[in-house]
């Protein structure tokens, strides 16, 4: 397909897509009809092209390299002291309901010759987190996306989410939180590093 530029509406963001977006359209509208819907009544006029911006965002993550992600920010370094970027936010849609879940990722690791530009853990967590996802397999996708780009001494990482579909359908629980991890290289070797690592999760300043 060709790349396209998107614009969301009421967004100001636009990004660029290969997604065939007239054959989702076409699909969110049979969608609209099976439910019982509608789709040329007024409200729902312009919903399919709506269904099918978003869906290409909300997914955008199949179409991107993690070279491509982090680009030139990989940096030579002399320590070897622990580096933690916590509280990225993520939101992603589970592969069993396609319905979101959210929350934070919190990510570890000790350089081994090498370091990462801040920002860029961030958009590593975007680019798992936008596809498809369980929360198990973010957070090994994530740490071993780390370990490969930086081949450092070990990296912990950290998932903190809710899950809609166990808000809005099933046992409809509004408090519950899944946390999973991911500890490779020292981090799963030695027990002192894991627990510096989780120790540096706690935030007694509530930042």
């Amino acid at each position: 397909m060709e790349r396209k530029m998107v614009e969301l509406e009421d967004t100001g963001l636009t990004f660029a897509t290969e997604v065939d977006l007239e054959r989702l359209q076409a699909l969110a509208a049979e969608w609209l009809q099976v439910i019982g819907e509608d789709p040329g009544r007024e409200g729902l006029l312009r919903t399919p092209e709506r269904v099918a911006k978003a869906w290409a965002f909300l997914t955008r993550g199949y179409r991107q390299r993690l070279e491509e992600v982090v680009g030139g920010a990989v940096f030579p370094a002399e320590g070897s002291e622990m580096v933690v970027v916590k509280g990225i936010e993520f939101y992603s849609m589970c592969e069993h309901h396609l319905l979101p879940f959210f929350g934070k990722v919190h990510i570890g690791y000790i350089p081994d010759g090498k370091i990462l530009g801040l920002s860029k853990f961030a958009r590593i967590v975007d680019m798992f987190a936008r596809r498809l996802q369980v929360q198990e397999r973010l957070a090994v996708q994530i740490a071993e996306a780390i370990q490969e780009i930086l081949e450092p001494q070990g990296v912990g990482v950290v998932v903190e989410g809710v899950h809609l579909c166990m808000m809005m359908r099933g046992v409809e629980k509004q408090h519950s939180r899944t946390v999973t991890s991911a500890m490779l290289g020292v981090f799963r070797e030695n027990q002192k590093t894991r627990e510096e690592f989780l120790s540096h999760l706690k935030d007694p300043l509530g930042l």
